[in-house]
């Protein structure tokens, strides 16, 4: 798979080489495109910013002249005699406008100074000299109504069309001020008597028209698009000059990076290979995720033990280069076993081997799997035996129960198993008898059922007391099954060398 994906993007990059300049000239109108839209988008959303600053500055303003004006002017003119205070102010003597009429008049003033925009300031309940021209007008300012008495603080403004441009509509509400209430309750031509302190009285709504912004920026984008356009042009020329040289250089680049990517893949695969032999699958990935630390606890995990009984005799009749192939042959053979029944082989300490069963994924049938191993052990050490004419024995032991799996350390990783349970079958191994499988009572109960069993009796282990402990003999098939695998195997239970002293009863 990798050497189809190294292939395919090798004609991929020599496809592109071929077409650099039009490649290039595609990208650049591909960044061109792009640049104007992110450009185009960015203006829009600055016009806009600029609009609610700009439209919320003039509310703000207007806010504050008219609670000034009512404050300041309005106040002290209640203290004068004979001056009245009325929004036809400009048809009688000794008159000054309402704060309304005030405000209205100021946002007339402001449309004079800026064609195009529009202040007003509207009510559900205008006045009766109003009425033409102060209720909402439109579904805008209906829905603008609606919105600020419920949300007094909150504006409502909305980017529309709006007598034909695009325009920015903002409104906000005009909350009756503690020196309004008085008299707009007592005002003899007033809508609404029972005004409260922070009530909605009204709504002052400001629209601003976009369409000259819009069009300049619109000017602004074109400029830049031609300015970007020749910056293009010259930067594919200048390209173009140098790729005939970049193109030779490539060559023998890419040449050497095949050589180069070749061997890197090659070392790859037995790096790969090499961690998979020492580690299994799983927390080989895990290590190159990069965990630093990898431990998982396993409620139910079944490990062996096996130790070759004689091999040191052994090793005093011949040289070691032969001892060495005569144990690399026997332990090729249990990985093949272990691989088979598929255990998780932990290690080998000499002419120890380690085996568990339920990690690093759990499985249900993980004792069942360690007695097959157990049993097929014991036939190819028998094998072995009539091919060299030796006279080697296997001691091995199995216990059942929780452990800790993991790998510590930062160099010379081994996937290693922690806990009691792994104690434990040491114990059964190194206190067992030549020939024999020796389990615990832990292990005896998972398998009674399936498997024949010798009891052994109550035997005193190092560092755990009294212990009974049992004897796997075979697994319960038929007599002639038996038979047949009697013939096969080459093995009986006469065959296990176990020494009837250490055997105290027969059980199954």
């Amino acid at each position: 798979m990798d050497k189809l994906i190294y292939r395919v993007t090798t004609l991929f990059i020599h496809q592109l080489y071929k077409r650099t300049v039009l490649v290039l000239s595609l990208m650049f109108c591909i960044g061109i495109i792009v640049s104007l839209s992110n450009t185009y988008h960015l203006s829009s959303k600055l016009i806009k910013s600029q609009a609610i600053q700009h439209v919320t500055d003039y509310a703000e303003t207007i806010k504050e002249a008219r609670t000034l004006y009512s404050s300041e002017v309005v106040a002290h003119a209640m203290t004068i005699e004979g001056l009245s205070i009325t929004h036809d102010y400009k048809t009688k003597e000794e008159a000054i406008p309402l704060p309304a009429t005030f405000l209205i008049e100021l946002g007339e003033r402001i449309q004079l100074k800026n064609p195009g925009m529009s202040v007003r300031l509207y009510s559900n309940y205008p006045f009766p000299w109003r009425q033409a021209e102060g209720g909402p007008r439109d579904d805008f300012e209906l829905k603008a109504i609606r919105h600020l008495e419920k949300n007094p603080d909150l504006p409502f403004y909305k980017f529309v069309e709006f007598q034909g441009r695009p325009s920015f509509r903002y409104t906000q509400a005009d909350i009756m001020k503690p020196s309004c209430v008085s008299c707009h309750n007592n005002h003899p031509d007033s809508p609404k008597k029972d005004w409260k302190v922070g009530d909605v009285r009204g709504v002052l709504e400001i629209t601003q028209p976009l369409d000259s912004t819009i069009k300049m920026t619109n000017a602004g984008l074109r400029d830049t698009f031609f300015t970007l356009a020749g910056l293009s042009v010259l930067g594919v020329a200048g390209l173009t000059l140098v790729i005939s040289k970049l193109r030779r250089t490539s060559t023998e680049l890419e040449r050497r990076v095949v050589e180069r990517t070749a061997e890197l893949a090659e070392e790859k695969e037995k790096s790969e290979s090499l961690l998979l032999n020492i580690l299994p699958e799983q927390i080989a990935e895990r290590l190159k995720q990069g965990h630093q630390q990898i431990a998982d606890g396993f409620a139910e995990v079944t490990i062996l033990f096996a130790d070759i009984v004689g091999f040191t005799l052994l090793s005093e009749k011949i040289p070691p280069e032969e001892l060495v192939i005569l144990l690399n042959k026997i332990f090729s053979e249990f990985d093949r076993l272990s691989d088979r029944h598929g255990l998780e082989k932990i290690k080998t300490i000499g002419d120890a081997y380690m085996v568990a069963s339920g990690l690093p994924i759990p499985r249900t049938d993980h004792v069942e799997a360690v007695a097959e191993m157990a049993l097929d052990m014991q036939q190819a050490i028998a094998e072995f035996n009539l091919e060299h004419n030796c006279q080697l024995s296997i001691r091995i032991g199995i216990n059942s129960g929780p452990v800790i799996a993991g790998v510590i350390g930062t160099k010379k990783f081994i996937y290693d198993l922690w806990g009691d349970a792994v104690n434990t079958a040491s114990r059964m191994e190194s206190h067992g008898i030549p020939g024999a499988i020796q389990v615990t009572t832990s292990t005896y109960h998972l398998l009674q059922n399936k498997y024949i069993f010798q009891e052994r009796g109550v035997i005193s282990v190092k560092g755990k007391g009294e212990m009974k402990t049992y004897l796997l003999v075979r697994r319960k098939i038929s007599t002639t099954q038996e038979i047949s695998k009697r013939i096969d195997r080459k093995i009986d239970i006469s065959e296990s060398k176990i020494n009837p002293r250490d055997i105290k009863g027969l059980g199954e």
